[in-house]
């Protein structure tokens, strides 16, 4: 059994445990940690600073990953990559490779269910145990959280907030995920361009093929391509 394998199945177990354990003690009042203001969940930027982001989420796939790394490299963009927490576990070294690139990274849960439809509790376990995952990974300490298929309600956001987390969903979505089309992707990404916006992408060939594009349209309109961090500060 090869290295890789066993810290693979070595983390995956870590993950398990944490489930097990979070759901059974892990049951608090729920206490805001931002402001009412950050408590609602993020559609755009702050629209006086001319920035954007072009935010990834990555939940299953690897074969674009480094396409896509190198593409932002070339253009010297930093971004921010939403990151499931099964898939960090399936994908330690692609993480590592997301993290070395300098980028940031956010919570994207573990299972990507829809948390709309979760109780308080899986909420709490879902986020936590994809913070622990990617802490124990790389050691990072995330607060940014990608509710999967955008679905939440107030639960999620007091859950999210309670555990240090503001909700990020997105301006535009450019349904990279569905509709394999470079053209539209790219359409669905620059239409109306404008300061704070935050556009949906996730790693697909054809995303990887209208990147490019995407990047010039924002760099063309005097938008500075950023993370998610910086364009809703």
């Amino acid at each position: 059994m090869t290295r890789k394998r066993i810290n693979i199945i070595c983390n995956s177990a870590i993950s398990i445990m944490l489930l097990i354990v979070f759901g059974l003690t892990y049951n608090f009042e729920i206490k805001s940690v931002y402001s009412n203001a950050d408590y609602e969940p993020y559609y755009s930027g702050n629209s006086s600073n001319a920035n954007a982001c072009l935010m990834i989420n990555v939940y299953w796939g690897n074969d674009y990953i480094i396409p896509i790394l190198e593409i932002l490299e070339a253009n010297n963009i930093k971004t921010t990559f939403f990151i499931g927490g099964s898939w960090a576990n399936k994908y330690p070294e692609l993480l590592q490779n997301i993290y070395d690139a300098g980028h940031e990274l956010g919570n994207h849960g573990y299972s990507h269910k829809d948390h709309d439809k979760l109780s308080k509790e899986s909420n709490q376990d879902e986020i936590f145990v994809t913070h622990q995952t990617i802490k124990s990974l790389l050691g990072v300490e995330m607060n940014l959280f990608a509710p999967p298929s955008g679905a939440y309600n107030s639960v999620t956001l007091s859950v999210a907030n309670s555990l240090g987390y503001r909700t990020i969903m997105w301006t535009k979505d450019s349904i990279d995920w569905r509709d394999q089309n470079a053209d539209l992707i790219y359409t669905r990404a620059t239409k109306n361009i404008k300061n704070g916006d935050l556009i949906l992408l996730h790693p697909t060939l054809k995303t990887a093929e209208a990147l490019q594009s995407i990047i010039d349209a924002y760099t063309n309109a005097g938008i500075k391509l950023t993370t998610v961090s910086e364009t809703i500060a």
